[in-house]
Formats: C-alpha cells, sequence, structure tokens
C-alpha cells in the first residue's frame, strides 16, 4: 500500500509518498481501505511537532477518514466485511490501509459519497460538542461566528441555524462572506487580517460589536484565537459564553477583568478529550448529525480535492487560510 508520511519535523513540503506492507486488525480492531481523508487544521500542526498529540515517526497525517471493512480484528462483533464508515483515528488518514479501533467508528450511510462523508466528523461534530453542550445555545440568542467560512466555521453557522439562533459570521474576504452566506448567516463581517496594535484590536471590537447589536453575542464561537480573540470577547453580552476551539493565529491572552464585567463564562472545547470521556453522548451527537444532513439542515462544503501524492498541497492550502469549507484527499 502507498502511504504519505511525516519522517522529520517540517511543513507539506516534506512529506513522501512511500511503499508499505498493510497494517493487519488486533483485538477490537478493524481493517479499512480508505477511500478519502479530510484534512483539518491538526494535520498542520501534526507533522510540525505542534500538536499535543506527537506520534511516533514516520507517521502519515490525515485525521479523519472515509472508507469500507478490509478485515477483522478478532472479538470484534457489529461490522462485516465491507461495511462502510467513518472515522477520526487522529492520524494516519493519509494511507491507502488504515487499522482502527472498532469502538471509533460510524457507519456511513450508502446514499452518501466517501468524500462528503470524509469531511463530516470532526468539524461538525466539534461544533454540536461546542454549541449545544459548552454553549449551551438556545433559539433566538445571537452568535458570533469567527473563521466563519472554514470547515468548523460552516458547521457552526449550520449547527447554530438549526438551533434558531441568530448568526453573525465573522471572515476575512468577500469570497468568504458570500459563503458564510450561503451557510445560512444572517450578518457577516469582513475583518483585516491580523496581527493587530491596540489601535486595530480597539477598531476590530467596534467592529464587532456593532455587528452583534447592543445586547452583545449571547455566544462567541472562536477557531481562530490570536489578535481576534480579545476584540470579539469585548463584544460578548452579559453571561454569555465564549467559546475556545483552536489558534490557527496564535494563543491569545485574555484580560481577565473583561470575563468579570460582562459576567461571562470563556469554555475551552476539545471534542476529542469529550468523545473519549464520553461515547455515549458523542454517538448521540453523530445521530443528530446524519439526521440534520438527512433533513438538508446541515451538508459538508468541499471546497477542493487531491490525490494521494498531493496531499501535502492540500494540507498546505489549509494553512494558508485560503480554504472555504474543507479539502479531502481521495485515495481511490
Amino acid at each position: 500500500m502507498k502511504a504519505l508520511r511525516s519522517h522529520a519535523v517540517g511543513g507539506p513540503d516534506t512529506l513522501t509518498l512511500d511503499e508499505l506492507p498493510e497494517p493487519q486488525p488486533g483485538s477490537g480492531e478493524l481493517q479499512v481501505r480508505v477511500h478519502a481523508a479530510a484534512i483539518n487544521y491538526p494535520d498542520v500542526i501534526i507533522i510540525e511537532d505542534k500538536y499535543q498529540i506527537k506520534p511516533p515517526r514516520p507517521f502519515a497525517p490525515g485525521s479523519e477518514i472515509a472508507g469500507e471493512i478490509t478485515a477483522l480484528g478478532e472479538g470484534v462483533t457489529g461490522w462485516n466485511i465491507g461495511d462502510r464508515l467513518i472515522a477520526v483515528p487522529g492520524w494516519g488518514g493519509l494511507s491507502q490501509t488504515v487499522v482502527i479501533a472498532a469502538k471509533s467508528a460510524f457507519r456511513l450511510p450508502v446514499n452518501r459519497s466517501f468524500v462528503d462523508g470524509a469531511a463530516l466528523l470532526l468539524t461538525y461534530a466539534t461544533s454540536i460538542h461546542a454549541l449545544y453542550d459548552r454553549g449551551q445555545l438556545e433559539a433566538g440568542e445571537t452568535v458570533l461566528i469567527l473563521g466563519a467560512a472554514g470547515g468548523v466555521g460552516i458547521a457552526a453557522i449550520e449547527l447554530a441555524k438549526a438551533k434558531g439562533a441568530r448568526v453573525i459570521a465573522a471572515v476575512s474576504s468577500d469570497e468568504k462572506a458570500a459563503a458564510a452566506t450561503k451557510a445560512g448567516a444572517d450578518a457577516t463581517l469582513v475583518y483585516p487580517r491580523g496581527p493587530f496594535d491596540r489601535n486595530g484590536q480597539k477598531a476590530l471590537a467596534e467592529q464587532f460589536k456593532a455587528a452583534v447589536g447592543s445586547k452583545g453575542a449571547d455566544v462567541i464561537y472562536d477557531p481562530v484565537g490570536g489578535d481576534y480573540a480579545e476584540p470579539a470577547l469585548r463584544s460578548i453580552a452579559w453571561e454569555g459564553r465564549y467559546l475556545v476551539v483552536g489558534f490557527p493565529a496564535g494563543i491569545p491572552k485574555l484580560p481577565l477583568n473583561l470575563t468579570l464585567l460582562k459576567s461571562c463564562d470563556v469554555c475551552g472545547v476539545f471534542w476529542g478529550a469529550f468523545a473519549a470521556r464520553d461515547p455515549a453522548a458523542n454517538a448521540n451527537h453523530v445521530a443528530t448529525l446524519f439526521r440534520l444532513w438527512d433533513e438538508g439542515r446541515i451538508a459538508p462544503v468541499i471546497s477542493a480535492t487531491y490525490p494521494l501524492e498531493s496531499g501535502g498541497e492540500a494540507i498546505a492550502a489549509l494553512a494558508s487560510r485560503s480554504v472555504i469549507g474543507k479539502v479531502v484527499v481521495t485515495l481511490d
């Protein structure tokens, strides 16, 4: 089999296409023929050793997969060879064959493509956990979503609208604003590219405040971080919830006096740990996602697909923060 692997710390250009023997499933595991692997922000930083998880090298990035079962490990029940599935193994997805824990997989309906299936779990499961669990979002509330045209951003727009919320989508270009509007955002704002000095941060805070209205944002969904975080926090409503989702713009430092003045909560969102600690609750969320997908209320947005040998280009595209929705590597 072929796999695109990281042998040394570096960017996407350091990945090499290797020929390897197929891994065999152990007890409780599934051998999966990967048909598609979605690229996510952890894939950008895991090969640079900047992610909280550091697999032993050499390893293949690729945190999210869709494929079909080719072999069953000892003790596996409820699955058969040929069954279609999706899973988030964390890494290894840029390989033609992977071995995953059977308990981590979810069935992919026959009416859904492998490409679309690969793009569902990580972004939508993160966003539903963020908004519904950590943010306790209610119908009629206002949500400010940063990075709203990315994978998790579009997922957050759709899931907030499914909950009956008012969505303000913050993006970095008119093209992304159009994508956010298409996903269902009630209003958009285009912010400048950081980094910002203090005056720039104050101006951005005023932009956020004007967009959300005088009451402020009940929930702020922040998968961006960096110099955008404090200005966004300044637009939060009384007893609002600020959701910390990711840091492609850098890890921010928030002035805690703002949390006192607004009596607001700053909530961390770590979907992977949540799914591991409460698999039943996560499974219920995934069932909700499939129902909403069937109802046409959510749908993964795929901006581009790449063959396996060009998987590094897919990671580079995501790293550039120019991607709308998701990019997916196909392995057929």
